[in-house]
């Protein structure tokens, strides 16, 4: 099972990492979790470099894809390599999540078309400006589509992707190691308050 985290220049650390983290709590053979990125490095927000684990062509083959947020996304919308290679992902195959920003690449990519999103506030103009009904809250999912707004958002995502790919058990038990000692119940609760009315309506993956 391999879940790529698209990262580009100019990344979130916070959007790729903590997914990146929670994901791999996860212990269990083929799990695999990478980052993905369009070039061998790339430097965040901050300036924090990191190596490519995956490439994009591997990240659309994945079974499950986190798009990851930055403040250079309207660049990564505008770069046809780029968007061309991601024209690639599928929900009909795999789960697809959009964070933050990675929001509106799905929306360019014409994978939110009739379906709400959340995405953070300053990245909720361009979204709507791309047909997107943009969700006054954390997390929402459709089918093999999600999407979260707010960097502390990202370990809904991740959750999500650990319930549909390995069990609701699987994500409470990841959740509850990251959660804050003497307040792990209320913070595991409360994620997955979040993501469980959706997983009723989750499709097959694989």
């Amino acid at each position: 099972m391999h879940i790529a985290i698209l990262t580009f220049d100019g990344y979130n650390e916070l959007d790729s990492l903590i997914a990146l983290g929670v994901l791999n709590r996860v212990r269990k053979p083929g799990w695999r979790v990478s980052i993905a990125a369009p070039s061998p490095r790339v430097r965040s927000m901050n300036g924090v470099v990191i190596e490519s684990m995956a490439s994009l062509e591997e990240a659309c083959a994945a079974d499950a894809v986190v798009v990851g947020s930055g403040l250079r996304t309207r660049e990564v919308i505008a770069d046809p390599a780029i968007m061309g290679q991601l024209r690639q992902l599928d929900p009909a195959r795999q789960l697809l999540a959009g964070q933050c920003s990675g929001t509106l690449v799905l929306a360019k990519l014409g994978l939110l078309e009739d379906v709400p999103a959340c995405t953070d506030l300053i990245t909720r103009p361009w979204v709507v400006e791309a047909g997107v009904e943009v969700l006054n809250q954390p997390f929402f999912a459709r089918g093999n589509v999600a999407t979260a707004g707010g960097c502390l958002a990202s370990h809904y995502l991740a959750a999500w992707i650990i319930a549909r790919l390995d069990g609701g058990e699987a994500a409470e038990s990841a959740l509850d190691y990251v959660a804050p000692v003497g307040e792990k119940e209320e913070y595991v609760a409360r994620a997955l308050r979040n993501i469980t009315p959706y997983l009723r309506e989750g499709l097959a993956v694989g």
